[in-house]
């Protein structure tokens, strides 16, 4: 093998290892729950439910008022029908609640 053919092999090793950490970067950017929205907690309305405001009022770590609301159906800037706690997943349609792990933040909900 000549120094440029290992050469070359290096090169294209290293393209494919930086393209897969760039994959791994933006899939571990992505939201992993689509349904999932920052609500203001003291703006429910009956019938209505509550109003969804913008993610930042929910990642900034100060609640203030404001928490992720999962599921539920809108309609314009409202929510409803759907919970504070994030269902399990199971194939059960289980509505067990997240707590910890990666990334979580632990603490008791009201």
């Amino acid at each position: 093998m000549t120094d440029s053919t290992t050469r070359r092999r290096l090169r294209s090793g290293t393209v494919v290892l930086g393209g897969v950490g760039l994959l791994a970067a933006t899939l571990s950017a992505c939201d992993s729950d689509p349904d999932k929205r920052c609500v203001d907690r003291d703006s429910y309305t009956a019938g209505k439910g509550y109003k969804v405001v913008d993610d930042k009022y929910c990642k900034d770590g100060s609640s203030g008022g404001h928490g992720w609301y999962y599921g539920g159906s809108r309609s314009g800037s409202r929510i409803k029908s759907g919970s504070f706690h994030k269902s399990s997943g199971g194939s059960g349609g289980g509505s067990g609640v997240s707590r910890g792990g990666f990334g979580g933040k632990g603490g008791s909900g009201g």
